[in-house]
């Protein structure tokens, strides 16, 4: 194990992911804390900078427990930066079996509500909160639809 990595035992459960969203933080490690504390992410890695350098994350990865995952690091500024995304423009929809507990943790641990939990027209239980970057998360009961399946397209609002 290199210096500065910390790893943890991922969920042996859960599928490998193939899609990997990423974000970028002004303070990754405050970040990270927050993802695992109010939402349940596991942190399964986190490579850290040496010395003077040992606040920046140079590669995270946190594992959702229902499947999935999200990588991170801080955002370095400047030419330098071979992914240079804009700390809080992140969003995604994460699936989860209790919205309302989740909800609930998510609030303890100071998550800013965007919409308290609901009920959605496709049969889901949805919420809404960003976290201390401003990133906007959304979890909710909807796996999407099953794959391979051919749907008839459904008629937009108003049309």
């Amino acid at each position: 194990m290199t210096a500065g990595t910390e790893p943890t035992t991922p969920e042996p459960t859960a599928p490998d992911p193939a899609v990997w969203p990423t974000l970028r933080a002004r303070d990754a490690l405050a970040l990270i804390r927050f993802l695992t504390d109010a939402f349940g992410f596991r942190q399964t890695l986190v490579v850290r900078g040496e010395g003077a350098d040992a606040d920046t994350v140079h590669h995270a990865q946190l594992d959702w427990p229902e499947g999935g995952g999200i990588m991170l690091g801080s955002v370095r500024g400047g030419d330098d930066d071979p992914w240079p995304l804009e700390p809080g423009s992140f969003g995604a929809y994460v699936v989860t079996a209790r919205p309302d507990e989740l909800f609930a943790r998510a609030v303890g641990a100071g998550a800013r509500v965007l919409r308290e939990p609901y009920d959605t027209g496709h049969g889901s239980r949805d919420f809404a909160v960003r976290d201390p970057e401003g990133n906007r998360w959304q979890f909710g009961t909807y796996r999407g639809e099953p794959r391979g399946a051919a749907r008839p397209a459904r008629a937009a609002a108003g049309s």
